[in-house]
């Protein structure tokens, strides 16, 4: 089985976890926009991965452009975000309002943890995180502002078992 990874993100988590994908399935790891279209047409499944931007998938327009193509392969998506897995309904919010149902219907879902180096943020990165942090209270959220790394290889492993299941390879 031929596997593909495509990814965008801001910061480097997300390069990161389709780096490390890459290397443990032995298969392509390329930024979206990058890929050719032979390259996703002789995918037998596509792993996507995408970073949150203010409740934003990175990967949204890529996936509309690409969907009559996505919806007729194997397809899992994982989404790098800040927001902690307690808030599943939130988690589940950003699926629904970034990806449509044709490719909702055909693709497995992961949360994987972010990273957050405000140090690295640009200005205007900065700006709205630090507004959010101060909305988000009112509503009794928190969104943190203090440098956190919760990337790591273990988190991929729910979605590296899905993946060996569905194509029927051992990882």
């Amino acid at each position: 089985m031929k596997g593909i990874i495509i990814y965008k993100g801001k910061y480097g988590a997300t390069r990161q976890y389709a780096l490390w994908l890459g290397e443990m399935l032995h298969i392509p790891f390329i930024t979206a926009g990058d890929e050719t279209k032979p390259q996703l047409e002789d995918a037998d499944y596509i792993i996507m991965g995408t970073s949150i931007y203010i409740g934003k998938l990175q990967l949204r327009k890529w996936l509309k452009t690409h969907q009559e193509v996505l919806v007729n392969k194997r397809l899992f998506l994982f989404l790098v975000a800040g927001t902690p897995p307690s808030e599943q309904e939130k988690l589940q919010g950003y699926i629904e309002a970034n990806i449509g149902i044709e490719i909702r219907n055909c693709c497995s879902f992961f949360f994987l943890p972010g990273k957050l180096e405000f140090s690295k943020l640009s200005l205007i990165d900065k700006l709205l995180l630090k507004i959010g942090s101060r909305l988000s209270k009112s509503k009794g959220e928190v969104i943190s502002v203090t440098d956190y790394n919760n990337v790591t290889k273990e988190a991929l492993l729910p979605m590296l078992e899905a993946i060996s299941k569905k194509e029927g390879a051992v990882i």
